[in-house]
């Protein structure tokens, strides 16, 4: 079946491209770009992104390396997701308007 018809993209071609970067690297992190790399092209439209995830999503080889989940940042002390190290109040949002 096609997916995405502007670079001529199959489910097969999907399904191969996941396989072939699962067993050239078993700890990468698959991404609908990187599919598009390994195929030599890249999105157009992007009307064809909810089925070319589809696809990708029913791939087994798709899932996401046991060590590499749950790795967002948590403070040590509160056990809190981090700031990254980004002041207080970095966002506009948070920024109190000038008197």
């Amino acid at each position: 079946m096609i997916v995405c018809h502007c670079m001529s993209i199959s489910d097969r071609d999907i399904r191969a491209a996941v396989d072939w970067m699962r067993a050239a690297d078993p700890e990468t992190l698959i991404t609908p770009g990187k599919v598009y790399h390994a195929l030599g092209k890249r999105a157009d439209c992007g009307g064809c992104m909810p089925l070319f995830l589809d696809t990708m999503r029913q791939c087994a080889n798709l899932e996401v390396p046991i060590h590499l989940r749950g790795l967002k940042r948590r403070a040590p002390e509160t056990g809190k997701i981090s700031d990254e190290g980004r002041p207080q109040g970095h966002r506009l949002s948070e920024r109190r308007a000038a008197v």
